[in-house]
């Protein structure tokens, strides 16, 4: 009997357009290379994708992942609250409940522009009995303060980053109101600035179980900010601690002008898929 028929099976949700599917690329590889004793099914939220472009999305899945690919559609969204700031994909993740198959009672969200340098293993199966979400802050403490401020955020209530999120589907189904999310956009419309992230901290803080945000949503700025304050940690610390390299902001790691250090895993990540398939297969960055 292979190894592959204990495999635990995880459940993945990414929501992105065509632009960013060669970053979802580096993106899937990584989680296959980090996670060799698991299989995935990655379900594809989009507006307006083309199956032909995931083509190599789906050769790097190849035995152990299946690529579902969902179309969003209105699915009751016609009412929603939209401008450029505030386009119709960003509530594809806060409503992840309405659109994956009934039968999953959990998915892990991961945004295109992470690179996965360990097992996930540990945070999928994370008891979030009674949570909406599981997600890590990434504020200090002035800013954890201006948050709570201008979200009237609860004391305790974190305030998260929306790039990892463990979601926990079947309370969402029983307990989640569409209108309950219109009304607080509406409500607080001049007040978001990161508005889906700013509506899941505001609008569900208390029900978001807080993750660690060096292993489980580490960027660049909490790397120099853990070293300024003392912390000892270097790159070979995240090599052994961290689960989760986030690129978020514009500091993106395939820009020339990229600031930092961590962007070294990124490149490791994509060199090796690289050398994995054939060149003319790997979609150039």
């Amino acid at each position: 009997m292979s190894a592959q028929t204990h495999a635990q099976h995880i459940n993945i949700l990414v929501t992105l357009n065509e632009a960013y599917l060669k970053h979802l690329n580096v993106m899937l590889f990584s989680l296959l290379r980090s996670n060799p004793d698991c299989t995935f099914t990655v379900y594809l939220l989009h507006t307006d994708m083309r199956e032909a472009a995931t083509a190599e999305t789906k050769r790097i899945l190849k035995s152990r992942g299946e690529l579902v690919m969902l179309e969003a559609g209105s699915l009751g969204l016609e009412e929603a609250p939209t401008t450029d700031r505030f386009p119709k994909e960003m509530y594809y993740r806060i409503f992840a409940a309405k659109y994956l198959p009934q039968t999953l009672d959990r998915v892990l969200y991961l945004d295109p522009d992470i690179v996965v340098n360990a097992s996930v293993k540990e945070l999928y199966s994370m008891p979030i009995d009674g949570y909406y979400f599981a997600a890590a802050s990434h504020n200090g403490p002035v800013t954890r303060t201006f948050n709570g401020v201008r979200l009237h955020l609860e004391r305790g209530c974190p305030y998260i980053n929306s790039g990892v999120l463990l979601i926990n589907l079947a309370i969402l189904r029983e307990e989640q109101s569409y209108g309950d999310v219109f009304s607080y956009i509406e409500k607080n419309r001049t007040r978001l600035f990161l508005p889906d992230q700013d509506v899941l901290s505001g609008l569900y803080g208390k029900r978001i179980k807080k993750l660690d945000t060096l292993r489980y949503n580490m960027t660049e700025r909490q790397y120099r900010y853990q070293r300024f304050r003392g912390m000892k940690i270097d790159l070979d610390w995240v090599r052994e601690n961290t689960v989760f390299i986030n690129y978020c902001g514009k500091n993106k790691p395939w820009k020339a002008y990229y600031s930092g250090k961590l962007n070294c895993f990124y490149n490791e990540a994509l060199n090796a898929l690289e050398r994995e398939a054939p060149r003319e297969r790997v979609l150039t960055v």
